[in-house]
């Protein structure tokens, strides 16, 4: 609930002081002017941005590698540009800073390593994969050189041993 309060009450009213803001600035038709940029911008970004994610996805699965981060950086370049469309200025800053790869990367991480969080959680145990060469676990990267090496301890409730097929007239049954 409280994320929803936030989306749908607090931005909304952040974003009209800000344009107020900068209406009083500048004026109303250099506002509207730099709205109607920021989303023109946006728009072209989204399209040139969003083609080389595309790209890397489909290299990434030509190479045979699982495109988790290409994949990830999909998503946060289309909530970039969506940002970008909104009219605003504060979403407009969060939708630029998501279509700019350097922070798009960092965005990423923090992504990844939450997902490893809530997979743990989820799951219940220690949640792990590896994208390009780090290991992602609910305590966030691991690089493969000179990160720990942990196992996972034996729990009463694991129980190894092998399958068998069988036949229903083995076990008694009939057979249909």
């Amino acid at each position: 609930m409280p994320l929803l309060v936030l989306l749908l009450i607090v931005v909304p009213i952040a974003e009209l002081w800000a344009i107020i803001q900068v209406g009083q600035l500048v004026g109303l038709p250099a506002t509207i002017g730099l709205l109607l940029a920021d989303s023109l911008l946006g728009a072209w970004l989204l399209r040139s941005q969003g083609r080389m994610a595309w790209r890397r996805v489909r290299e990434s699965l030509a190479a045979g590698r699982l495109p988790a981060s290409e994949t990830a950086d999909g998503a946060l370049v289309i909530l970039g540009g969506a940002l970008l469309l909104t009219p605003g200025f504060i979403t407009d800053v969060l939708g630029f800073l998501l279509l700019f790869p350097p922070t798009r990367a960092l965005v990423r991480r923090r992504v990844l390593r939450r997902a490893a969080a809530v997979g743990a959680r989820t799951v219940g145990g220690p949640a792990a994969w590896t994208v390009q060469g780090v290991r992602w676990s609910a305590r966030g990267a691991h690089t493969r050189r000179g990160g720990r090496q942990r196992r996972r301890p034996v729990r009463e409730h694991d129980v190894e041993g092998t399958a068998v097929e069988a036949d229903r007239r083995e076990l008694g049954g009939s057979a249909s």
